[in-house]
């Protein structure tokens, strides 16, 4: 950079004011397909540096009452963008298998605390219901739309507990009047 005497320049920095002039800004994965969910929330002046952040055109600016608005409008989840627009987002489900694998994982290790700690076989219906979940997790079923029910705990539990037919010798205690 050239100075002279007659014209000095000096270098200026831009504020987040002018680089964010609305302020308040809404930020997602512009590559995203739409909707796509509300991945950030700033409020660029009150930033110490905005380096890091996308540029302006790449956020959605939010005003001020949405801002204040932490209940309904700006909260932790549940917000989107589509077309430029905040808009109530859910995300889509994870693919079944997926999901397959978190229930066959949790199943597991209901069959294992209720039967395979005791040194029991878990009855027919959990075998059948841990069987499909591995298909589907593996991806050896694909024609499944859904996860199959799980069985009923208690019932489960119930079913194959052996009945307690042994007495203790414990003498009883009753209440004298």
């Amino acid at each position: 950079m050239q100075t002279t005497a007659d014209s000095p320049e000096t270098p200026t920095t831009p504020t987040p004011q002018t680089l964010y002039p609305a302020r308040y800004y809404a930020g997602y994965d512009t590559t995203a397909p739409q909707p796509a969910p509300v991945l950030a929330w700033y409020d660029t002046w009150g930033m110490s540096t905005t380096d890091g952040l996308p540029p302006a055109v790449q956020l959605i600016p939010v005003t001020e009452q949405d801002w204040q608005n932490t209940t309904t409008f700006r909260s932790p989840a549940g917000r989107g963008v589509q077309d430029g627009k905040i808009i109530d987002y859910s995300p889509p489900p994870p693919p079944l298998a997926q999901q397959a694998q978190r229930q066959l994982q949790q199943a597991a290790s209901t069959t294992w605390s209720l039967y395979g700690m005791y040194g029991e076989s878990p009855p027919a219906v959990w075998q059948s219901y841990l069987q499909a979940l591995r298909r589907i997790a593996t991806g050896a079923d694909t024609t499944s739309t859904s996860l199959p029910a799980a069985p009923a705990t208690q019932d489960a539990a119930t079913d194959s507990a052996p009945a307690n037919t042994a007495s203790t010798n414990t003498p009883s205690v009753q209440a004298q009047a």
